[in-house]
């Protein structure tokens, strides 16, 4: 497999395109090996059609590779010990970055720069220059502008928060301390930081000599280099913070009452002047150029005298504490927005914040919870993802896959894409080191790439669609579509008669036709063609769908087998005609993908005519899994990710055993997996589906040697009797919720697990299982 599930068949396999024997291009040698099937299904098709190959024969399935397995590599060169509290940044390029930390050997704090070149797999010492901060420890730093880390807060060496900024330029080496203006926020540690339209947003942290839990938020113009005024917002520390969708999320951290937290708090700040304007202190041109602390000492401001300045002249580099020039003496008021909590009770993938260590990142429209080791136990780890849209968890892999036991990972960092992770920490056992040297070092690094597990990374979500503010075109103001996707879904499939300019028309398998239990040896239907006419106009083949009139412009520059076969000058294929032995409508949304490079439906509000065209035109999840299936063959990885984001997305009780099918022909191997463990789960009800009965008896057999040689079906009555419908979490750690009155409720248990993975998806009819589609949709969360 090449890249994320790449299959590029060679020319020998059932894979390949089907050539007629009178076609200008293949040689003798390539004729003969033409099956006869093939030969006799294009002989008897109109010699003015082109045929391409249909799907892989099933037995193919038995050729899929590996399970997808992260690798650790182990680093060389000058290798920083375990830090604590250290800042470590992926800045592209395959270069990560480490500044400050704190070494509980030693107890010294660093202001040392590292970097990891991970395709050297080595680290080296940075020399760097100009205005070097102080030594310090739980700061954060953010990459700003693609080539420099933003450095803000900390601790210092004598245990005073830090409240300034420092600039660290990656291609000079150099320290810069920009002019900051406004109401400087009090020095923390232990924050969370994002920037986003060019502000630097900070929330929570610890501060003073108690280590008190800060509550507030504030943010840095990054063009102004001026602070906000500080709201209050939520108690955090040691946590996570993201924007997406015009909110703040703050996810993970602990509490003030120390415990760690299963909330997700989020500020909606979507058209607040306070937060999408610029801040006002300090800035030229205001109405009142009195000190802050003249012009707010009615509120309770107090000027504070400006801390002593070092050699280098910035206040963080001489351990006094440059805590803030203007300190608030009042509780500050609430964040101005809409302020949303929502705390999971109980949910089957829930991960429990107790156990094991936790990485909160975001990627694709998701919060990512990487679950590693705390102790020798791989059944407490996991990777879980929260949809921020849906706020419904499920598990992506279980750690077993991803973590070694006996490894202990300290940092977790992500590509600004979002489709890469990388795990930093050191083996439990430390190896023998030269002279007796036992101390721990970030030696060891975990690369995990997240397409993989069907996520498509933060440039093709829909976020970026999500907010747009203009009209979608000048044809269409509103559609779920880009711009010029929206308009060329106008000119799909329409006659020529009708102006549409199409020239090229594309034949399918009626879907009534379709059987995947009659394929032959090349994957092709082995019903033949009726012979077609001999009149001017021929009439399709019996089991022939009606044309789907298409442009060959757009075919040759969206789809690249079609540009290479339409370059290749064969006579049969500039008859205009072609045909693709798979169901209408997967063949009919695949063309549509070619035009509007959107595999979803359009929303529910949208009732234009664009949309009620779309919606006609847009793929069931069924047409998606067979749309997998063609990306595999064409080798279009764009689509084959869409594809897999969809249907494990929209996984469901009706589609399941459909999904893991599609999966295993198209040697998806992680999507079959997934989907043959949401039919363990949810067994009495997949078997009882239309899809299940419509397998293969091969793929049915696959299906059910899932399960281990000691694994049996428990009823509904005797999983309720173990607590395994409500939530509970049996020998692994997994349980299940299940909602409805308890029909159908079988499902299979492993008598190793004790109660299989659940996914909490249901059917949507109010007798589902879990917290997902059906009348218990909101059951496992509190929100406020």
């Amino acid at each position: 497999m090449a890249g994320y599930g790449t299959y590029a068949p060679p020319q020998s396999t059932p894979y390949a395109p089907l050539f007629p024997p009178s076609l200008a291009g293949p040689t003798n040698q390539q004729q003969t090996n033409v099956s006869n099937s093939a030969s006799s299904r294009i002989s008897n098709m109109s010699n003015n059609t082109y045929v391409m190959s249909g799907s892989p024969m099933k037995n193919s399935r038995r050729r899929t590779g590996e399970p997808y397995m992260p690798k650790i590599i182990t680093t060389v060169g000058q290798r920083p010990a375990c830090l604590v509290n250290a800042s470590v940044t992926y800045v592209g390029n395959d270069m990560i970055y480490a500044f400050g930390g704190f070494d509980q050997y030693t107890d010294e704090v660093y202001n040392h720069v590292l970097k990891l070149n991970l395709t050297a797999r080595q680290w080296s010492l940075v020399d760097n220059y100009g205005d070097i901060p102080g030594v310090r420890m739980g700061h954060t730093s953010c990459l700003w502008q693609g080539d420099k880390l933003l450095v803000y807060g900390g601790e210092n060496e004598h245990r005073i928060h830090l409240s300034d900024v420092v600039i660290f330029d990656i291609k000079t080496a150099h320290w810069t301390s920009p002019e900051i203006n406004g109401p400087i926020p009090r020095g923390r540690a232990r924050h969370s930081a994002v920037i986003h339209d060019d502000k630097l947003f900070v929330c929570g942290g610890m501060t003073g000599g108690d280590n008190a839990v800060l509550d507030d938020i504030c943010f840095l113009d990054l063009k102004t280099w001026t602070w906000s005024r500080t709201w209050r917002f939520v108690a955090r520390y040691d946590h996570s913070s993201w924007v997406w969708g015009g909110k703040i999320w703050v996810s993970g951290g602990m509490s003030e009452d120390l415990d760690r937290s299963s909330e997700i708090w989020w500020l909606d700040f979507r058209g607040t002047p306070a937060f999408e304007g610029g801040p006002v202190y300090g800035m030229a041109g205001s109405d009142d150029a009195r000190p802050l602390g003249e012009r707010y000492g009615g509120y309770g401001f107090a000027q504070s005298p400006p801390p002593a300045l070092g050699s280098t002249g910035y206040a963080a580099n001489t351990g006094v504490q440059s805590n803030s020039a203007t300190q608030i003496q009042r509780v500050p008021p609430v964040a101005p927005g809409a302020i949303s909590s929502v705390k999971f009770i109980s949910s089957p993938n829930l991960p429990i914040q107790n156990v094991g260590t936790h990485f909160h990142v975001f990627s694709s429209g998701c919060m990512l919870d990487f679950v590693t080791p705390a102790t020798n136990m791989p059944l407490d780890t996991s990777l879980s993802a929260l949809d921020l849209d849906t706020l419904r968890w499920q598990k992506l892999a279980d750690g077993k896959d991803l973590f070694s036991p006996t490894y202990r990972w300290h940092y977790c960092c992500l590509n600004a894409d979002g489709t890469h992770a990388w795990l930093l920490g050191c083996p439990k056992e430390i190896r023998g080191g030269v002279n007796g040297d036992t101390e721990e070092y970030l030696s060891d690094v975990v690369p995990i790439d997240l397409r993989k597990f069907g996520l498509l990374g933060n440039k093709m979500s829909q976020e970026a669609r999500n907010e747009q503010r203009i009209p979608t075109s000048d044809t269409f103001v509103s559609s779920h579509l880009s711009a010029i996707g929206a308009d060329l879904a106008r000119t799909f499939n329409q006659p020529p008669e009708s102006g549409s300019g199409t020239d090229f028309t594309i034949t399918a398998l009626r879907d009534d036709d379709y059987d995947a239990e009659n394929m032959s040896e090349d994957g092709s239907p082995t019903t033949t063609f009726a012979t077609p006419s001999t009149t001017t106009t021929e009439p399709a083949p019996s089991n022939t769908s009606p044309p789907i009139h298409v442009h060959r412009l757009i075919l040759t520059a969206r789809w690249p087998h079609f540009s290479r076969l339409y370059n290749s000058q064969m006579q049969e294929f500039h008859t205009r005609r072609m045909h693709i032995p798979e169901p209408y409508p997967a063949v009919k949304a695949f063309l549509y993908y070619l035009y509007t490079d959107s595999i979803s439906s359009p929303p529910p509000t949208e009732f234009n005519s664009a949309s009620n065209n779309a919606s006609s035109t847009s793929p069931s999840l069924e047409d998606v899994a067979n749309m997998m299936v063609m990306s595999n063959i064409y080798d279009m990885p764009r689509l084959r990710h869409l594809c897999v984001n969809r249907l494990v997305r929209d996984l469901d009780v009706q589609h399941a055993a459909l999904i893991f099918d599609r999966a295993s022909t198209a040697q998806e191997d992680w999507l079959k997996r997934r989907a043959a463990s949401f039919c363990m789960t949810h067994w009495g009800r997949v078997v009882r589906t239309s899809t299940f009965r419509q397998l293969k008896r091969s793929a049915m057999l696959e299906l059910c040697e899932g399960v281990d040689a000691e694994g049996r079906v428990v009823g509904g009555d005797e999983l309720e009797a173990v607590g395994g419908l409500g939530g509970a979490r049996l020998g692994s750690g997994y349980g299940v919720l299940y909602g409805g009155n308890g029909r159908k409720r079988g499902r299979v248990v492993s008598a190793v697990d004790g109660v299989e993975e659940g996914d909490g998806e249901g059917e949507g009819d109010g007798e589902a299982d879990g917290d997902g589609e059906g009348e218990e949709e909101d059951e496992g969360m509190e929100i406020s």
